[in-house]
């Protein structure tokens, strides 16, 4: 099964769009999004073409593909309006590894879930791109798509491995490398 990883679109149509043209493209099984999908947050801005109903209807085209983490921005009105699921967490068992997919508000780097040495924990929440490893756990912080302190994101999960890819605006040929992987999973 081939994971597509994006979080923290924080309501942006522009952004919310790239995603789902970046998920086609990489001929993906499913869309994971790590939380704040439409609510840009008290203390972000605005991100570029703000339109929150905009994106409920990109991601409900796709809706039977998209698994939705509950952010700290995130609410019931955010439910009602969206055609798949949110979740606490998701939790995927592959190779003898359990992904563990959550927001980064809670459970990180430096707050880590009930997890086994080379589980890895994918999380967003904190804008930035980094694999490392804490307590034997591999660390996924895939940066926001529309508000991002480094460099727009998206992370692909296949057998082979977890690749961070940068989510450019004009890049129209797919992924470029950000430089993080792991190895086979």
């Amino acid at each position: 099964m081939k994971l597509f990883v994006a979080t923290d679109v924080h309501g942006s149509a522009y952004w919310a769009k790239r995603i789902v043209e970046e998920f086609k493209r990489s001929k993906s099984d499913v869309l994971i999004l790590l939380g704040d999908v439409y609510n840009h947050g008290p203390r972000n801005p605005f991100p570029r073409d703000y339109a929150p109903m905009k994106v409920a209807e990109t991601f409900n085209g796709i809706a039977d593909k998209v698994v939705a983490v509950k952010g700290n921005c995130d609410s019931e009105v955010d439910e009602m309006i969206s055609e798949f699921p949110f979740v606490p967490q998701v939790i995927v068992p592959c190779n003898g590894r359990r992904l563990y997919f959550t927001h980064g508000h809670v459970y990180n780097k430096d707050n880590l879930p009930t997890l086994s040495h080379g589980d890895i924990l994918f999380y967003g929440h904190f804008h930035r791109n980094e694999i490392v490893e804490a307590n034997g756990v591999i660390c996924v912080n895939v940066s926001s798509a529309s508000l991002p302190k480094d460099r727009a994101a998206y992370c692909i999960v296949e057998d082979d491995g977890v690749t961070l890819c940068a989510l450019d605006e004009t890049d129209s040929e797919g992924a470029k490398l950000l430089g993080f992987s792991t190895s086979k999973l």
